[in-house]
């Protein structure tokens, strides 16, 4: 078995090469994420960058990025210079589903102010389309839920409500998720549209055309794969 946090390290010791003196940097969400975050600030200890400002897309993200001496900026109208974040899934064309991690939203208001997103992941997180292997989390409003899954249902979209224990995952935006089981056939744009138009949704992990260039670290190495 290949040890896959060790290949989550490398990919984001990659990408945090692109950082530079001065950046505003998009901080991303997860497990692999977190080793961006970690190597951002070990460059800064070490004075390889200075004057770095992080954004983060989550409270873990941000809590983080202070303990280890990176200073924080909430979002605001600027662009970022750069964003590095993980990905559920990555398709040939580096579109991308992410939200597993539950801080979709917040991760696609930052990264869309970003000049560059930059995905890190490990090899299988590689796919030939999208909803292969993971479902698409949909952020829903926790009023009237039920209501809104029915209407996702009548998309054709199988799932279920995200519920970890005895009650259901609450976003750090205070929403619900719904897991969707995507179908084998249908076009990504399309089904966003329909999916963002359905009352009660508040985002999609969908992030089509978006990712500039990812890192893929597998046991043969780090690759880059750059969208066509």
């Amino acid at each position: 078995m290949p040890d896959l946090e060790g290949l989550k390290e490398q990919a984001a010791i990659r990408a945090a090469l692109l950082v530079e003196s001065g950046m505003r940097v998009g901080l991303g969400t997860g497990s692999t994420a977190k080793y961006a975050i970690q190597e951002l600030g070990r460059r800064l200890a070490a004075g390889e960058v200075r004057n770095i400002v992080g954004v983060a897309t989550s409270e873990a993200s941000e809590a983080l990025a202070r303990d280890l001496g990176i200073p924080v900026e909430p979002l605001d109208p600027r662009p970022l210079d750069l964003a590095i974040d993980g990905a559920d899934e990555i398709d040939p064309g580096l579109n991308l589903i992410k939200g597993l991690g539950g801080a979709l939203l917040r991760e696609k208001l930052t990264e869309v102010q970003a000049r560059r997103l930059v995905i890190i992941a490990d090899h299988t997180k590689v796919v030939s389309r999208l909803g292969e292997k993971a479902p698409l989390p949909v952020e829903i409003a926790r009023f009237g839920f039920l209501s809104t899954i029915e209407r996702l249902r009548a998309l054709g979209l199988g799932g279920r409500l995200r519920q970890p224990g005895a009650q259901p995952y609450v976003t750090d935006n205070g929403n619900y998720i719904f897991d969707a089981a995507l179908p084998e056939s249908f076009d990504p744009a399309a089904l966003e549209r329909q999916v963002k138009g359905t009352l009660g949704v508040v985002e999609t992990g969908f992030f089509l055309g978006m990712a500039e260039l990812a890192f893929v670290a597998s046991p043969e190495g780090v690759r880059e794969v750059r969208r066509p």
